[in-house]
């Protein structure tokens, strides 16, 4: 029903329901939901508002009709749905509108959230529509393509005529919080056979969506468009947003002219912007304007640079990285002598930690591009999710691809100390999975000619090695094209190694990490994560040792290890110990014999 209308038409819908509800009832901090049930005379008013501004599609307020957001038992959440599509039905008595189901993101709580959960807990959402008669699916507001192919799967099974919308929240500079491109989205969706339509709402006012839009082929696809009102502005700790509404009309209109099907408004929207917006859409046809680009040609900034390190990769060659420390300071000198020595004697690629454990030191990324840009070495910061947003991670990432930086090691990160939290909070809006996904984004929508080279971490310390194994293979599918190993000591390890380079041909750096001393090996045992020192290693050292002593010892124990590795590995990865590279070139030049 609703695609034949389609045919001819441009559908208008309504516009918001949480901050229209917030402005009526001056109640702007507990979910709109719930007036399901306690206050349904304003959420009728609400959708009898929207339906005499002149919509033609209204949805039920059920937005954020979900247990992890509600915090309510399945069975309460089962009567604000039905409630919310009863007061739905009830307003569109004697109106000749569709009633499509508003259903949110469901937000997992951790980045290791079930996916079986959420997915069930979205088919019971389904099926409460399903049972009310409703057929008409509007995903809202979401960031990924998490689950949809899935639920839209699922929803079709049940009901083969229903008509299935996902619409995405994207910032003005054409990316979801989640940090997915529309090119991205797009080419996701259209891979999804089960959904009739997609398109945008929230996340940005008008012109911003009128500018992501213009760079879409739209063709036969049918496409939404419900933008904000504009950019809200934060007064007095409420979020405010401009009272537009015959800019908001004009400018939707003319997205409608870019061969837009469904248009009306989100956040800070009421009836007066859909009724504006009714007035001008008067012809309900599809008038598709040709957009005619008149722009400056300027010539590109070649910013074209060799990845060494990858080109060994690529050929089979033995590498070898080396792990050097960022300052906790303004002071750099030991940084560039370590890079220099790299340098003389050869060494492929010198990772940057991004602040391990926690500790604060300078930018891994400005760090690396320093280094490649003063030293000429190829140089890789290890990126972790624990202190930026995706929007930071994204900067960092289009500033160190101008510098010329062309590998990255993604990481989650470990987690703030105890200690810390009270003043400094995590944000961890990424895992490294969900990184490697934005890197390989960045790679097909910025960086086509150069990619960036990912890599990811791998302990192989593990006691559950099968797990640690399958983790990898994710993280393959993710787009990681080589590891960096947590530093190997023990033979079962090793032995790991072997097996995973028997089932795999992906590229892996063994990791080493050379004691110094005994109280550095007791240290390294008990203190650092994911690292075993066996016994007989730590046996070696002894309390009473001098420093050339203990050095030499650890020399001794490293080069054995690294032996062993050596011809079942791509190359080796070593972490400084103290600041001691020369240590380091020494016990190469032993391995290579």
């Amino acid at each position: 029903m609703i695609k034949k209308y389609l045919q001819n038409n441009v559908l208008i819908s309504d516009g918001a329901m949480g901050t229209y509800y917030s402005e009526l009832t001056g109640n702007d901090a507990s979910y709109c939901e719930f007036g399901n049930l306690n206050d349904k005379d304003t959420i009728k008013r609400i959708h009898t508002d929207y339906i005499k501004a002149g919509a033609k599609l209204i949805r039920t307020n059920t937005f954020s009709a979900n247990t992890y957001d509600l915090g309510v038992s399945f069975e309460r959440l089962k009567d604000i749905i039905k409630s919310g599509v009863d007061i739905a039905k009830e307003a569109a008595i004697g109106n000749d509108v569709f009633i499509g189901a508003s259903i949110g993101p469901i937000k997992e709580l951790n980045l290791d959230e079930s996916h079986s959960s959420i997915l069930d807990e979205y088919k019971f959402i389904v099926d409460c529509f399903l049972s009310s008669k409703i057929n008409v699916f509007i995903f809202e507001t979401f960031s990924n393509c998490n689950y949809l192919k899935e639920i839209s799967e699922y929803i079709k099974s049940k009901d083969s005529s229903s008509f299935i919308l996902t619409q995405f929240a994207v910032k003005p500079d054409g990316f979801t919080r989640d940090g997915l491109s529309v090119g991205k989205i797009i080419k996701l969706i259209k891979k999804i056979q089960y959904l009739d339509a997609y398109g945008f709402n929230c996340g940005s006012g008008p012109n911003y969506i009128s500018e992501i839009i213009k760079k879409i082929n739209i063709g036969s696809d049918i496409v939404s468009a419900l933008p904000n009102a504009g950019y809200p502005e934060i007064i007095h700790e409420r979020t405010v947003y401009p009272n537009n509404p015959a800019y908001f009309a004009k400018k939707v209109n003319e997205i409608k002219s870019l061969g837009v099907s469904i248009v009306g408004g989100c956040c800070g929207t009421n009836p007066n912007y859909i009724r504006q917006l009714a007035s001008l859409i008067d012809d309900k046809s599809k008038k598709i304007k040709n957009i005619v680009k008149n722009e400056e040609e300027i010539k590109k900034y070649e910013n074209k640079t060799e990845n060494a390190f990858k080109n060994k990769l690529d050929n089979n060659e033995f590498v070898v990285a080396i792990e050097l420390s960022a300052p906790i300071d303004t002071d750099i000198s030991k940084l560039i002598v370590g890079a220099k020595i790299c340098k003389e004697n050869n060494i492929d690629l010198v990772t940057v930690p991004d602040s391990p454990m926690s500790k604060v030191r300078a930018d891994s990324t400005i760090i690396a591009a320093k280094i490649k840009r003063e030293i000429g070495i190829e140089a890789m910061p290890h990126i972790c999710c624990r202190d930026k947003n995706t929007n930071a991670i994204r900067s960092s990432l289009i500033a160190s691809h101008i510098e010329n930086v062309r590998n990255v090691l993604a990481i989650t990160g470990d987690p703030i100390s105890d200690a810390s939290k009270v003043e400094t909070k995590s944000v961890f809006n990424l895992n490294s999975f969900r990184l490697m996904e934005l890197i390989q984004d960045m790679n097909e929508e910025f960086f086509k000619e150069e990619n960036i080279l990912v890599g990811g971490a791998l302990n192989l310390n593990v006691r559950n090695k099968e797990v640690e194994y399958n983790r990898m293979l994710k993280k393959i599918e993710k787009g990681a094209k080589f590891f960096l190993t947590q530093p190997i000591y023990d033979d079962d390890a090793i032995e790991f190694l072997k097996k995973i380079k028997e089932r795999t041909d992906i590229k892996i750096l063994a990791g080493l990490l050379p004691v110094v001393s005994y109280r550095n090996a007791v240290f390294l045992n008990n203190e650092l994560p994911g690292v075993t020192i066996p016994d007989k290693y730590i046996k070696m050292f002894n309390e009473d040792m001098t420093k050339e002593e203990a050095q030499e010892v650890g020399v001794k124990i490293t080069v054995e290890i690294g032996k062993k590795l050596k011809d079942f590995c791509d190359g080796l990865y070593f972490i400084t110990p103290f600041n001691r590279v020369n240590m380091l070139v020494e016990i190469i030049k032993q391995i290579k014999g």
